[in-house]
């Protein structure tokens, strides 16, 4: 019955009103009030507090309503200096200071649920029951949650200098690991250049001398020189090829990502099944830094696959979106993956990261073990 939901969303507001009365109004006086060390230490760990209450009303808002309100925060760390810095200056520090002035005194609409209730029995029972009409008394009760959860979305919902402060903390974070990204992919590609490649051309050079200088009177031993010669050119070719893949894979120029993709799975060791939805080898392509982040998350979920999983079988699903590129690797393994447990995964959370898209994993124990990959894209 809808007013019976209404009333225990109405309760918990009430419940939540009296507590925050007890706890948070006198923790903040306190902090407030406190001229030392104690109370300057406490004023952040009250603000945290009140965000926390904000983020649960938050939650039943959304219940109730089923929309999400988006929360907007800068982050609560360093030294005490910089934490009562970020507190005090954050918008929705005063955001959450507004709802909670407010909450206080529309927080209590619930108790006039419980009034109604005995009200609604009896008028609403002799205008149904006798007059064949629609209840009028119960229904209001539903209008107050309706009315409560609006002024408290209204209150909650980020500034837009909360969510403009937000994204610039969101770019710089996402700035940062893209540096540390391009870093960490130049010291790759220069120690495969100065192990492999380079190792394999001076081997190459040396025996292109010793073979000149054997020529005229060693004839054999200038022929096996050679010979040695050309294996360490054929190894230093497949080690640039291994490096020029690692930058931009040249199958993706060549096929798009569809075929690449279908080539990997080839490739894995696993019975993989490609399903597209929406992108085809010969329509418009995603640009080449996307197509290129989709192709390595598929290359890195297909190689843990394979090593780790502990089945042969996986998916791969390629969706173009109106904005975005959808791309979600499957596995029905033992599960129990960590996406923080390796280099690997966390190189792809940057690399999509930095093209401002998302990476979710799901892997509960036993399978089965889902990678999903978003990265907006204009077609």
């Amino acid at each position: 019955m809808q007013a019976k939901r209404a009333t225990v969303q109405l309760g918990r507001s009430v419940a939540m009103v009296f507590a925050m009365w007890l706890f948070i109004c006198v923790l903040l006086i306190a902090a407030i009030g406190t001229l030392s060390l104690v109370g300057a230490w406490l004023l952040p760990e009250v603000v945290l507090l009140i965000r926390r209450i904000a983020n649960a009303k938050r939650f039943m808002v959304a219940t109730w309503t089923g929309h999400e309100i988006p929360q907007a925060y800068q982050p609560v760390t360093g030294r005490l200096r910089q934490r009562l810095r970020t507190v005090l200056r954050d918008p929705g520090t005063r955001s959450d200071l507004r709802w909670m002035a407010a909450f206080y005194v529309y927080g209590w609409m619930g108790v006039s649920a419980l009034l109604l209730w005995p009200l609604g029995l009896a008028v609403d029972g002799v205008w149904s029951g006798l007059l064949r009409r629609r209840p009028v008394v119960l229904p209001l009760i539903s209008r107050l949650a309706d009315v409560e959860s609006r002024w408290s979305a209204a209150l909650l919902k980020p500034s837009p200098q909360a969510l403009l402060a937000a994204r610039v903390d969101e770019l710089a974070a996402t700035r940062a690991d893209a540096i540390a990204a391009h870093e960490a992919e130049l010291r790759r590609i220069e120690r495969d250049l100065h192990d492999g490649a380079q190792a394999h051309l001076v081997a190459l050079s040396m025996r292109l001398g010793l073979a000149r200088r054997a020529y005229d009177h060693q004839p054999e031993t200038a022929r096996r020189l050679l010979d040695e010669a050309q294996d360490q050119a054929e190894k230093a070719l497949t080690e640039l090829r291994h490096v020029v893949r690692g930058v931009h894979p040249p199958i993706l120029s060549d096929r798009g990502l569809v075929g690449a993709v279908r080539a990997l799975a080839a490739g894995s060791g696993l019975d993989v099944v490609v399903d597209v939805d929406g992108l085809a080898d010969d329509g418009p392509r995603a640009p080449a830094a996307v197509e290129a982040a989709a192709y390595f998350a598929v290359a890195e979920a297909l190689t843990n696959a394979a090593k780790h999983s502990g089945s042969g079988q996986a998916s791969v699903r390629l969706q173009r979106l109106r904005n975005a590129v959808r791309v979600v690797v499957r596995d029905e393994g033992r599960g129990g993956a960590d996406m923080n447990a390796g280099t690997g995964m966390i190189g792809i959370q940057r690399r999509v990261a930095a093209l401002d898209g998302s990476v979710t994993m799901t892997s509960p124990e036993g399978g089965p073990t889902i990678v999903d990959v978003e990265l907006p894209c204009v077609w």
